[in-house]
């Protein structure tokens, strides 16, 4: 862009959105609907449950409770419902909460986002002041380095957890779409959610891999192919993660998790990278302290004078 940061943070403030939010509000409204679709059938009778498939009964621990719980839904969904009517209402106010939950969140995300654009506009003046509050708190000697980790930190986590996130729900979704799976764009928002706050996408991929072998409309084959690429799909994490996160940085991979982690644990989205950074920067501190206080005893031990015989 010639220089001109105004011009490049605005177009990429456009990307952005293009590309991350506009598909997440969509995916976020779909989810909306057919979560109030949903409890709009149960209330009024009118959700249809189909029969299940013999081969269910036939699964281990619970094929035999989930067949008989199943097939009085196919039966009798209204009798059903009302025998769990607290469980389902307080179900349904859970769901409506956690989306609700959500579309405020991606408000958040959105003026994050545009303030992130402001502040990149300003991002020559923003490091030069940044630079100079370091060297001023901790010393010229030490200020940059911890600058530039806390930046490649902050980076590393965005690629590492909430760039690794996104990539496996995108594969995801396509698997689901490609098996069939119903409801898949909202299967896809929920993995997800489930990368960000680190919690395996196995929870989403092993039932819908129990769906394509209990719909039973594919050959062995097919079943087989889809149940691969459904696994692989959510094991996308363990092979990127190791790559991203902790990649340039001057800290090991587990002390950025662990800071990112317990940051989200205490403070949301926000707060994971606020703990890594924190964590990151206090590792470095703490092994300089290590490091020099070694040398010193080193250089002490060489500067005492031979023992007398």
């Amino acid at each position: 862009m010639g220089g001109r940061q105004g011009i490049a943070s605005t177009f990429l403030l456009i990307v952005g959105f293009v590309l991350i939010a506009v598909p997440t509000a969509i995916l976020v409204n779909s989810l909306g609907d057919s979560v109030s679709e949903l409890i709009h059938k149960v209330q009024t009778n009118s959700l249809q449950i189909p029969a299940p498939p013999d081969q269910v009964a036939g699964w281990p621990l619970v094929g035999e409770k989930l067949h008989a719980i199943w097939s009085k839904a196919h039966a009798d969904l209204p009798s059903l419902v009302k025998s769990m009517q607290p469980k389902i209402g307080d179900l349904a106010k859970w769901l409506l909460g956690f989306v609700a939950a959500i579309g405020g969140g991606m408000l958040m995300f959105m003026a994050a986002f545009i303030v992130s654009g402001i502040i990149m506009a300003f991002g020559e003046s923003g490091v030069r002041g940044s630079r100079a509050i370091f060297d001023r708190v901790i010393g010229p000697e030490r200020g940059g380095k911890l600058a530039e980790l806390s930046t490649a930190t902050i980076r590393v986590v965005a690629q590492g957890v909430v760039g690794v996130a996104f990539i496996q729900a995108i594969a995801v979704g396509l698997c689901l779409l490609i098996a069939g799976v119903p409801w898949a764009g909202a299967l896809s928002a929920i993995v997800l959610i489930l990368g960000i706050a680190q919690v395996p996408a196995l929870l989403v991929t092993l039932p819908a891999i129990i769906y394509v072998w209990s719909r039973g409309g594919h050959g062995s084959a097919v079943a087989i192919a889809y149940s691969v690429l459904l696994f692989l799909a959510g094991m996308t994490d363990n092979v990127l993660k190791p790559l991203l996160l902790g990649r340039g940085v001057d800290a090991p991979m587990p002390v950025i998790l662990l800071g990112a982690l317990g940051g989200m644990a205490t403070r949301g989205i926000l707060g994971m990278f606020v703990g890594a950074t924190l964590l990151a920067l206090g590792y470095q501190i703490f092994m300089g302290w290590v490091a020099n206080r070694s040398a010193g005893e080193g250089s002490a031990a060489q500067g005492d004078p031979p023992a007398a015989n």
